[in-house]
């Protein structure tokens, strides 16, 4: 059993100004997408051509992270609070992200985006899919440095006391999720995309693939306090919210292997 380390959420403050782990992680995440999307430029099928539609590219994604993320956040999970508090929706250094949200804000802005240099939005989702594991990945350890999204109660040895919640030994279902839905989910995707694949072959990969690591960890994961199980007494509002991104994921990998014709990855 461990007892989580009483980490300090700020990592520097200068006198108003405060750095959030929070925010370092969302950028390291940033910079990795940047320094893999370089490397992934270079493949003869990119989409991307040059560092300035790469940093354009990030910087849309970001728009789109942040933006949907919290929105996200707040129509999914904590609505009621914010017709309260609207104020807080700007409060992003607390948490408050909803993946599912940042998702659907990323896939606005590569329609965009796409349209902005006349390329496919499959295109470039898939050329963004095996860049987004490693913020993924970043943002788990910022859940975990603020000391939220704990798990369920445990008696494996590798069990973890939130002391701020109770003295119970709890999954730390915020290290799963940056194993799964980084390290893991960054190393199919990279792996499968260094061959040329079908369209919407790397996206469809990335819909199953984080769809069903996401499902399952909420199996593990304490359900929002008020929200608790939306559907049969066990399913959380991240699986209700997952589900749909399996199906579709299925959906395009039938659809892109139909003719089976590799035309990028």
């Amino acid at each position: 059993m461990f007892i989580y380390p009483d980490i300090d959420p700020v990592l520097l403050q200068l006198g108003p100004l405060k750095i959030h782990w929070y925010g370092i992680m969302y950028l390291i995440g940033f910079t990795a997408a940047w320094w893999l999307g370089s490397k992934r430029m270079q493949n003869s099928w990119s989409p991307i051509v040059n560092a300035e539609q790469l940093s354009d590219l990030i910087f849309y994604g970001a728009l789109g992270v942040i933006i949907g993320g919290r929105l996200g956040y707040i129509l999914f999970y904590d609505f009621f609070t914010f017709l309260s508090y609207p104020l807080n929706i700007f409060k992003i250094w607390q948490g408050g992200m909803s993946f599912h949200g940042g998702f659907i804000g990323v896939l606005v802005a590569m329609w965009f985006y796409g349209r902005k240099i006349n390329h496919s939005f499959f295109a470039i989702t898939d050329f963004i899919a095996p860049l987004i594991a490693i913020g993924l990945g970043t943002g788990r350890i910022g859940n975990f440095i603020n000391g939220e999204l704990w798990g369920r109660p445990t008696d494996l040895p590798w069990g973890m006391v939130f002391p701020h919640v109770d003295n119970l030994a709890r999954h730390p279902s915020q290290l799963y999720q940056m194993l799964l839905e980084g390290v893991i989910l960054f190393s199919i995707l990279w792996l499968f995309s260094k061959r040329p694949r079908p369209i919407m072959a790397v996206s469809g990969l990335f819909l199953i693939t984080y769809g069903f690591f996401r499902f399952l960890i909420e199996f593990v994961r304490v359900p929002d306090a008020h929200l608790g199980f939306i559907a049969f007494e066990w399913m959380t509002m991240g699986q209700l919210l997952s589900l749909p991104m399996l199906i579709m994921g299925i959906v395009l990998m039938l659809l892109a292997y139909r003719h089976n014709t590799p035309e990028h990855n």
